[in-house]
């Protein structure tokens, strides 16, 4: 059959937004890696340059995010220079900006090193990334210039409210926990509530996550020990016994506006190893393979013992694998009345 080619001669018009892209994905949940054509961005720290971003960019999120450029469930990074580390990153989704993402850092690792956005030597070479969150140490492991499985240790993570009962509409008193791993997670227990967590109880897991986290928001302050703009509750994780024995458990994360993380999520994770080591379930270095609703997973373990602020903290190390997607060129064409995209969510 014979194709069609473009006008080598056709150019978009040089007054047209071009963001230049790389996706990727971890364990099926995706990651949309703004590289390029972004306006200037001021600020010196990660929290400063995400908020320059929100307050003069935001339109460029939901761009890239919403229909018809992403879709209610496309998650996002913009990574820049640092002071101090390898680079800095904040992260975008459907409501807004999170606090930290690890399948972003287990993704953002395979990128930087494959592509030499950063120079590493050795078959183990190791990153140091600023996210909002704070200070997270990534390793890879390195085979032909390939990164075969990405580390990071985490930032330190701790049980915040344990055993807590509230009033769900539709659903009476749920029993919950809420754990810290570089974003706050309400934590329930899928069995009682006769959930599955597979695909085909999607909507329900949206439905029931959505009604959960605004319960709690509603009935439980949420205050991070020393920054402001991390004090809110990012999500609910439902968790459930795993579907291959080899593995600890299966989890569903649903975080921002009804966002479904088809990874086993690297913050939730992180909060995860906190919660079971507060409640005397997971030693210090006992390493556990936790599932996610595509039936990838993530290992996690409790490293060592630390405090962060008044808690009792771990510090988690978390692994997993990605792999790229694409590599794209967006345009903003301002006569375009769905620039700044739509979402039905």
């Amino acid at each position: 059959m014979r194709m069609l080619h473009l006008s080598t001669d056709w150019q978009p018009p040089s007054h047209w937004t071009q963001i230049q892209t790389i996706d990727m994905h971890t364990g099926g949940e995706p990651l949309r890696v703004l590289l390029s054509g972004l306006p200037e961005m001021q600020g010196r720290t990660v929290l400063e340059k995400r908020r320059y971003f929100r307050e003069h960019y935001d339109h460029l999120r939901t761009g890239l995010m919403f229909e018809p450029r992403g879709h209610a469930d496309m998650y996002g990074a913009v990574i820049s220079p640092s002071e101090d580390a390898d680079f800095d990153v904040f992260f975008l989704h459907n409501e807004g900006y999170s606090t930290m993402c690890g399948h972003a850092i287990i993704a953002l690792t395979k990128l930087v090193l494959e592509t030499g956005m950063v120079i590493k030597s050795g078959s183990n070479p190791e990153l140091t990334i600023n996210v909002p969150a704070g200070k997270v140490y990534a390793q890879a492991e390195m085979q032909a210039g390939r990164v075969q499985r990405s580390y990071f240790r985490n930032v330190p993570s701790f049980l915040y409210l344990r055993e807590q009962t509230v009033e769900v509409p539709g659903l009476g008193r749920i029993l919950f926990d809420v754990a810290y791993g570089g974003a706050f997670y309400a934590f329930v227990e899928a069995l009682p509530l006769d959930l599955d967590l597979d695909a085909g109880a999607y909507n329900r897991l949206i439905d029931l996550g959505r009604r959960i986290k605004y319960a709690v928001m509603e009935h439980f302050p949420i205050r991070h020990p020393f920054e402001p703009d991390l004090s809110f509750l990012y999500g609910t994780i439902f968790t459930g016994p795993a579907l291959y024995p080899a593995h600890h458990s299966r989890n569903v994360c649903i975080f921002a506006e009804g966002e479904v993380d088809r990874s086993a999520t690297g913050s939730g994770v992180s909060a995860r190893a906190a919660l079971h080591h507060a409640k005397g379930e997971l030693p210090l270095g006992q390493t556990i393979t936790i599932e996610s609703i595509t039936g990838s997973t993530m290992q996690v373990c409790a490293l060592e013992e630390t405090s962060f602020g008044p808690y009792p903290a771990v510090i988690p190390e978390v692994s997993g694998t990605a792999a790229f997607t694409g590599r794209h060129t967006f345009y903003f064409d301002p006569e375009d009345p769905f620039r700044e995209g739509f979402i039905f969510r």
